[in-house]
Parts: structure tokens; sequence; C-alpha cells
């Protein structure tokens, strides 16, 4: 838009087309004291949108438990969150979305994605060593949400293989409700001495600020803006407000960036991602109390003639922010030549609070910096809570009206054919999992380790949310995601030690959203106390919705868990015939939300399985202590598919050495329900016979309903009770394959 297109309309309606209500309108001018500019117009757009501001989320964010013994920095403050993990070292890591340019743009969508999380880790100094994801798209039998997953997966793919970081694990889901808007959340996760940690801070008045990275373009104007409106039909010509990465430029400034710091002159660096220039200069000054003056005139651009409202908003990637002690700038700008990159002074630190930006030597900008901000004068709305009608009618479900089958084993392979559960094998063969050579645990187990180089310990990562939990019950759904990713991290002999979070939803302006929303947060929240897995930060993304509908409301769980000793590391499959099968927690029948009832009956309704965190906490120490004395000699969470489904699993993971089970279970529940239902707090484990007696006082003592489930066996075949009895070549055949079969023709 040029101010001459701006002359025909008032500053009012325009405003109101760049997402803004006419009352926020009037509250800029409260705030500055005048009517804004074109560019201060521009600046308070994009600031204030939800994507930057989290007017509407966050005073229900601010509910989640935030701080903890091992947190360095409270949720929010900085680029990402830190938790410490001894011997002098901390674990930065974030989750965020990247849904509506994936929409619209898949592989750049997600690529960038990739890459603007990858920033956010290393502008805290920290190196990455692992990336993750959570995938949501709709139902692979429509072409065009092939055509978004395979674009996506490529975008993952191409960019974290390109940096040379390994994209290690996540987790992907199909549904309906997300046909026209896939979820696109990226995780990435970093490791920084402590003494070397960077704030995204600007302080000392006269220090000089610097641009650092790729030209800007105009590509990814009003992105943030875009990532606050539904996805609707007119969404494609809003290719521009994606942005384009180069993992290649990306792994160059993470190189120049960490020798940068090592000098000790950088007082603060912050990535420019949404609202690039105007996000990162106005929350650096406000963080550190001071103002900025800067010049669009120094700005290194890849086209002639942009405008200081196109500098200002573009979000064109690999691109920082940087704070330098006065003096030692040209030091700073000499190892980023070195690296090839741009290193550029725009402007300096002021001491005035005032964000000043010239252009062309005129002043463009001129306002109080924390005015554009979250905790300054970016608005705050709590807005009205409502709950859905659906519930009313999805509890309703009996679920003694559905029909027995006849023939379990064949209910059971087409169960594990679904794309939910079947093996996502087509996905990560396309990521670099072994760069670097820190992975241990390779995708397609619990959680995924990677060890940290030069010490004997190891983080456990996992991605979760079952997001049809959720619709059908948002606060137990979410106390679920958090309490399965926990239990997931401990399989692999894991502390569960924090979370981030990525919180997927319609439009908030919706009362019933709005309840969705709130009740997930109380749920997590409720959780994350409970079993003491902090909030280190995330990602708020509102407005997922087409015209069909919301998305289900999919509030993702990023779990970090720490290993002290690599010797614990412990993986699902089967180790040895002979060993007993335990049943840690009980069999409860649930098919709530199951997908058994989603695939095989075409149904999602019921609630949520039930959830007491009291004992899964239990559960969860068991198999850990079980762990660390030696006892356990495999761990594998039950799921989505239910118990039939985690033992299949426990015997064909390993492919090198796949075992059978003969297993008897009596609960006296029926059939299918048993086979199939997905309660809650449940991890089968194997130990020896031997040490059959010692694990069992273990349950005891801790007072966890337990179930001895029978044995390992040479024979290749999976046994439960006289209802399946199949191979286990069958059985790997279609769980292997069976999302590849779909994907061969795209």
């Amino acid at each position: 838009m040029t101010n001459m297109e701006v002359g025909t309309k008032s500053m009012r309606n325009l405003a109101v087309e760049l997402g803004l209500t006419e009352e926020e309108y009037d509250r800029i001018i409260e705030l500055i004291g005048r009517e804004p500019t074109f560019e201060e117009l521009g600046m308070f757009s994009v600031m204030w949108s939800e994507h930057c501001s989290y007017k509407n989320s966050i005073l229900v964010l601010k509910t989640l438990p935030r701080s903890g013994p091992k947190l360095l920095v409270s949720a929010g403050e900085e680029n990402a969150g830190l938790v410490d993990i001894g011997d002098g070292l901390a674990v930065a890591f974030k989750i965020e979305s990247h849904n509506h340019p994936s929409a619209v743009e898949p592989y750049q969508g997600a690529a960038t994605g990739v890459g603007g999380i990858l920033r956010d880790i290393f502008t805290m100094g920290a190196r990455p060593i692992a990336i993750l994801n959570s995938l949501r798209f709709g139902e692979l039998s429509n072409p065009r949400v092939k055509y978004l997953f395979n674009g996506v997966v490529r975008g993952i793919a191409d960019y974290g293989n390109s940096f040379g970081c390994p994209t290690v694990g996540g987790e992907v889901y199909f549904e309906k409700c997300y046909n026209q808007n896939p979820l696109v959340n990226a995780m990435a996760v970093g490791i920084v001495r402590k003494d070397e940690i960077v704030r995204a801070v600007a302080k000392g008045e006269g220090n000089p600020v610097l641009i650092v990275g790729s030209r800007t373009g105009r590509d990814g104007i009003h992105g943030a803006t875009f990532a606050s409106e539904e996805i609707t039909e007119e969404s494609e010509a809003k290719r521009p407000s994606v942005q384009v990465g180069d993992p290649f430029t990306e792994k160059l400034l993470l190189e120049a960036t960490l020798e940068a710091i090592k000098t000790g002159h950088i007082v603060g660096i912050q990535d420019m991602g949404a609202a690039g220039i105007t996000c990162s200069t106005s929350e650096m000054s406000a963080r550190g109390e001071s103002g900025m003056e800067i010049d669009l005139d120094l700005v290194p651009t890849r086209e002639k003639g942009m405008s200081a409202y196109e500098i200002l908003l573009s979000e064109s990637q690999e691109r920082m922010l940087m704070v330098v002690e006065r003096g030692f700038e040209d030091e700073i700008i000499n190892i980023f030549k070195k690296w090839d990159l741009n290193a550029v002074v725009i402007g300096y630190v002021t001491s005035d609070g005032m964000l000043r930006v010239k252009k062309d030597g005129k002043v463009v900008a001129n306002i109080p910096a924390d005015s554009l901000v979250v905790g300054g004068g970016a608005p705050i709305y709590q807005r009205e809570a409502k709950e859905p009608e659906y519930l009313q009618e999805v509890r309703k479900f009996d679920p003694h009206e559905i029909e027995q089958p006849k023939d379990f084993n064949e209910v059971f392979l087409k169960l594990i054919s679904s794309p939910n559960i079947a093996s996502k094998e087509w996905v990560y063969e396309q990521y670099d999992t072994m760069v670097q050579t820190n992975t241990v645990v390779l995708p397609g187990g619990d959680a995924v380790v990677v060890r940290i180089k030069g010490t004997n310990k190891a983080l456990a990562l996992k991605t979760d949310c079952n997001s049809r939990y959720v619709y059908l019950n948002p606060y137990r759904g979410a106390i679920i995601a958090v309490a399965e990713s926990a239990r997931n991290v401990v399989c692999v002999g894991a502390e569960p030690i924090a979370i981030t979070n990525c919180l997927n939803f319609g439009n908030p302006y919706k009362p019933e959203i709005f309840w969705q929303f709130k009740e997930a947060v109380r749920g997590m929240g409720d959780a994350c106390r409970f079993l003491g897995t902090p909030v280190t930060g995330g990602n708020v993304s509102f407005y997922n919705e087409a015209p069909q509908g919301s998305v289900y409301p999919t509030p993702v769980i990023g779990m970090l868990g720490l290993i002290d000793d690599l010797k614990f590391i412990t993986t699902a499959s089967f180790k040895t015939p002979g060993d007993v099968i335990i049943l840690l927690g009980k069999n409860t029948g649930e098919i709530g939300g199951s997908e058994y009832l989603a695939w095989i009956h075409g149904k999602v309704l019921g609630d949520a399985p039930f959830i007491d965190l009291e004992i899964e906490k239990r559960v969860q120490q068991v198999c850990l202590e079980g762990i660390r004395l030696g006892l356990v000699k495999s761990a594998h969470d039950v799921s989505d598919g239910g118990i039939a489904v985690a033992l299949a699993e426990c015997c064909i993971i390993d492919k090198e050495n796949m075992l059978g089970c003969d297993v008897k279970i009596e609960d006296g529940i029926r059939p299918d329900f048993l086979l199939f239902g997905e309660g809650q707090s449940r991890i089968i484990v194997t130990v020896e016979e031997g040490n059959l007696d010692r694990f069992e006082k273990l349950c005891k003592r801790f007072g966890i309903p337990y179930s001895i489930l029978g044995f390992v066996t040479e024979e290749q075949k999976v046994k439960i009770n006289d209802w399946i009895d199949l191979k286990i070549d069958e059985i790997a055949d279609v769980y292997y394959n069976a999302l590849r079969k779909i994907m061969e023709v795209i």
C-alpha cells in the first residue's frame, strides 16, 4: 500500500482494514496523543494482532505454573524457555505454530516455521541439537490434503537437513476438521552454557543496534496479521504474506552468532520473526526499559524502492537484531563478514523509552516502545466463554450401542492400518535424524532420546496431544496431553522436568471457542502443577478456522525429560523370550474419543477417558524407579488403539529383533472395549522372571494397580486370549506400509 492510497481513505478506516478495531484506534490516539502516521499505524496493527500481543489469551495464560526450581527465566520473558540441567548447562526449548502460512504455501510455510524456531534457540546462545514437530491434516482421501501433507513434510525435511540439525520426533494426526486448516507446530531444543546465555534486551544508552543476516525483502509483510484471521477462500491471495526461507544462510547465521556471543560484547539479540524489525526493536527496548533510534535507509534490502512501511513490517527470514557494546561493533561486524553475512549498524539505544524511526531523513515513527507490546500499551481482553452445545449431544453416547465385532483379528488389522496409528516411517525417513550423531533413540518409539555431548546425560523429547479428547472434554483432554507426554518420556528412562506448549484453537471471539481454550489451559495448569512440569513458554494460535468450521481444540505439549545416566535409556521393544509382561495401571475399557470408535465405527462421541493424576504420577514413578533399579527391560505407553496395539508395537518396533507375546487378560470387560479402549495411566513393562518378586514389591510399595499379562515368546505371533492370534510378519506389513501405500500416489 502506498501513501497515495492511504490519502484516499481515513486512518480510522485503514486501521479497521489492517485488523484493528475502532476502539483500539482510539486507544492508539490516547497513547501517543495524536493520530498515528501511516507507518505507525502499520506497526500497531501487527504488534496488536493476536499473533504478537496475545491480547485475548494473556490473562488465561498467566494462570499456568510458569516458574520452578530448574527454570532460569519465567515463561514469555525471553526468546525461548531455559531449564537448568546441571553441570553448568541449560536447555533452551520452545514450540511455535506456522499454521496459516502452511495452509496456503505448505513447503515454505513449514520450512520457515522450522527456521524461525531455530533462531529463537540460538539467539539465546544455545546450539540447536534437535527439531520436533506436531502436525495435523485432514483426510488423506482428499487430494489437496495429500498435497499439503507432502509439502509440509518436505519443507520440514529440507530446512532441517540443510541446516544440519536432526529432526528427531513428532506426531502426525489426520481428522476431517483439518481439511482446510492444517496445523504445523515446530519445536527446537538447544544446549547452552549458563555463563553464555544472551537475553533479548536493549540496554546501555548509545550502544549500537545492528541488523544481521539476510537482506530485507517484501516477503512476509503483514504475516502476523494474516496469522490472526480465519482461513477463507481468499486466503490463497495471501501467499505474499508467507516468507521464503534459506537454511544455508541460517546455518551461517548460527555459527556467526555463537562466535559473536563468545566475544562477551553482545548485550542482547532477538530474532526477526513475526512483525520483523517492528517487533524486535520494540520488544527489546521495552524489556530493557530503554528506547531506540533507527534509520531504515541503512537496512540492507533485496529490492529497490522499498518504503518505510515495507521495511518495518517485512518478515524476511534469517535476520536478527543485535545490540552490541559501544566500541566493539567493528569486531562483531567483521565476524559476520567472515561468514559472508550482512551486519550493519542501523541505530543506537536511547534512554527516553521512545522508538524513533527515520527514513529519507524524516522521522516516520516516534512512539513509546512499550506502547506496542504486551504488558505495556497493547490491549488485554477477557472474552466471553460459553460451554458449547455440542458437548451435550456427544455425551449422550452409549458405547453398548456399538455392535461387537465377530472377528477381532480382522478389526485389529484394520485398526493398525489407520494413518493415526500406522508407522510414520514415510514421514521421518525424509528427515536426517542422525546428523550431529547424538540421537540415541530414534523416531517411532515413546519419545526420542538425544545425548548431551561431554556428559553422561541425555534429553528425552516428546510432542503430544489427542485433540479428539480435547474436543470431547477440553479440561480432561488437556490433562491427558500433559500426562501422556510425561508418561512417554518416563518410558525411555527420563524424569519429566518442564513443558512448552502450542495452543491451537479457533476464533476467540466465539464464546464456545474461548470456553474450550480456558478449560484446556485450566487442565494443562492442573496437570503441570501436579506432575511438577512447569510451563516455560510457547505459542497461542487462534483463528484456526475455515468456512466449514473450526479445527478441534489442539493444545500441543512439548515435554522435556532428563536422563541422568545413559545406562537408564529404555526402549519399547520386547528384549528376551521368557520375560514377564506386566501392565502398570488398570484396564477400564473406555472407548470415548478412541481410534477404534472413529476408524472402525466412524464416530467421534462420548467423553475423554477418565484420569486420576495421583495414580498417573505413581505409575510413572514405579516405571522410572524400576528402570533405575535395573528391573525394567522395556516400557511402552498404552495409548491410541489400546492395549492390543501397544502389545503389537512392543513386538514389532525393533525390526531386527521382532518377538511374539502370549497374553491372557481377565478383567471382565467387553472384549473389543478391553482390546481397543484407551483408558489412561497404563504402561506395559517387561522384567526377567527372576526379578518379578522385587518388581511386584515395588508396585505394592507405591500402591498402584498392576497385572501380569503373560510372556514374551520366540514364536512370531501376537496372542491375546482367544481373540487375537496373528503372525508378527502380517502385523508388521500392515503397520509399516499402510501410510506409505496411501502416499505412493500424490
